[in-house]
Parts: structure tokens; sequence; C-alpha cells
């Protein structure tokens, strides 16, 4: 039974889940990037063997290494866990095959239409016509991403926030085609990672990026317009509205490209209000793109 078109119970972040049996016990992985390898890391802490997938053996070992450093992070914290075994639990390869017997596969790819639409029908071609096929989109519209799918019944949005150790929040997005236990599965496994489910249907930018993202192009906007800098404006919003981090500093941890790419995706599919703000773009092309460059609206070492 989908869940498009007919009412279903949005559990909400602070609902209790028992019972659904904890994560897949084969999860694969396709893009082992940042946030790839930060899913791939949530997925192995729960228990799963994990499957990352990369382009060439290069960008597979580089991925297992981010995997394995963010283990190591986690251990440092006091997690009570034997590495030995943690890294056991992670394959890495260079071909969507690696994904066969995989209950779950999420793409982690970046925030490219054409780039996910191929990337995912590799990933469907090579797993169960039961398993689950996931996209880690944060503005792209599962509706689209479904539409060249044979089976967009079985295909989800798990959209993890970066970085994914520190990120509690992982929002559930419900296609039109969606089967009501893809949902309830995807809602389980969530919890079972440690994290708190948010499902939503369906929309532009969802409710996470849509709300961020127009927070974030405001604050572009008064710093352009010379209003306070830029410490200041996120001082306001941490500490009159409790924000953990202001919205300028945010945008460095996103990266200024990702939350640009992002807003041109909203502008083009809600209109004007969410046109990047000239000052964003400039940085964009000067290549300070926050905190994964050095610099941002602040600089890093």
């Amino acid at each position: 039974m989908s869940v498009g078109g007919a009412p279903f119970e949005a559990r909400s972040a602070r609902t209790s889940r028992s019972g659904l049996g904890g994560v897949p016990a084969r999860v694969g992985v396709l893009g082992g990037g940042r946030m790839g390898a930060g899913i791939a890391h949530a997925f192995v802490l729960a228990g799963a063997q994990v499957t990352v997938v990369e382009r060439d053996a290069d960008a597979a070992a580089g991925a297992r290494e981010r995997v394995e450093q963010a283990i190591d992070g986690s251990l440092a914290r006091g997690l009570d866990a034997d590495r030995a075994a943690l890294v056991a639990a992670l394959t890495t390869a260079t071909d969507a095959s690696a994904f066969a017997g995989c209950g779950l596969v999420i793409e982690a790819v970046p925030e490219d239409p054409a780039l996910k639409a191929d990337a995912l029908a590799r990933a469907e071609a090579a797993i169960d016509d039961d398993a689950v096929l996931a996209t880690n989109t944060s503005s792209i519209g599962i509706a689209s991403l479904a539409q060249p799918l044979a089976r967009p019944h079985r295909f989800i949005g798990l959209h993890f926030f970066n970085p994914v150790p520190a990120s509690r929040l992982v929002e559930v997005v419900v296609g039109d085609a969606t089967d009501a236990d893809v949902v309830e599965s995807a809602q389980g496994w969530v919890e079972a990672l440690g994290k708190a489910a948010v499902t939503v249907r369906d929309s532009p930018g969802f409710a996470s990026s849509r709300l961020g993202v127009m927070l974030g192009l405001e604050a572009i906007r008064m710093l352009e317009e010379g209003v306070a800098s830029a410490a200041d404006i996120d001082a306001a919003m941490e500490l009159g509205y409790r924000h953990p981090m202001g919205p300028l500093k945010t945008t460095d941890v996103v990266g200024l490209d990702v939350r640009l790419g992002i807003a041109e995706q909203l502008e083009a599919e809600l209109g004007p209000r969410f046109a990047p703000p000239a000052l964003l773009r400039q940085m964009v092309a000067d290549g300070r793109l926050g905190r994964k460059s050095g610099s941002g609206f602040y600089d890093y070492d």
C-alpha cells in the first residue's frame, strides 16, 4: 500500500518507536565523501555490515580512511566497542554490483540531478526487488528522482545532516509512490541509529532545507547590506533564539557552494524569495566555500 495521496501517520521526533529490529544486516552507501562516510559510520556503529561504493580505487581508499577516522573519533569520545570489529564491518568497492544482498542502499553523491539519477539507476539494478533504495538529497524532489526507477514504491528520501556523527536529525522524505512499510522501516532505522526522524511529504526543499536556507540567505543579505558583522548576526540567533550555531557559521559548515546550489534549486521551483545574494555567488566564485576551503564568512586554520 502506498502512502501517496492518502493520509499517513508522520511520527514526530519525540515519538518513541520499538520492535522494528534495528538496522538492516547489510547496508550500502553509494558515494564515500564527507556525507557518505558519515552515513556509513553511523550504520557501522549500529551493527550493520556496510559497503561503500566509490568511482575508483583511490576514491574508495579515501572513503575508508574517512570512515575509520570517524570510528576513531567515536572511540576517543568513549564508545565502548572493539575497533577491529567495527573496521571489519566496512567494505569498499568500485562497482554497484557490490550492493547485492543489501537490505538498504543510500545514495550520497553530490547534489546534481543527473548524477543522482545515474547513481540511483545503478544501485537499483544491483539490489533485490524488496530492498529499499534511498537518496540523501537535501533539496531535489523525490518524485523527479523516482520517475525513472523501476521500483519507485521502494524508494524514499533519508536526508542526513552534516556532520552526521554530531547531528541527531534525519529527515524522512516520502514520495507519492513510497510504500507505507518503507516509511515505517525508515523511521525505525533512524531511531536505531540513535537519531530522530522527522517525516515530511515530498516538496521543494522539504522542511529543513527550505527553512534553513531561507534563514541563511537573509543573514547573508544582512551582511551584504552592512546591517551587522557576521559574528553579531550569528550571536543574535545563538543568544536571542538559542540556536546552537548562527546561520553564517552553519553556512560555513554546510559549504557555501552547497548552499548556493540548494538556493538555486529552490528559486527555480518556489520563486525569487530564494534568489541567492550576490555576495554568496561572489564568495563561491572566489573559492571561499567555508570550513572545507579554510575560509568563508570566517577564517579557519
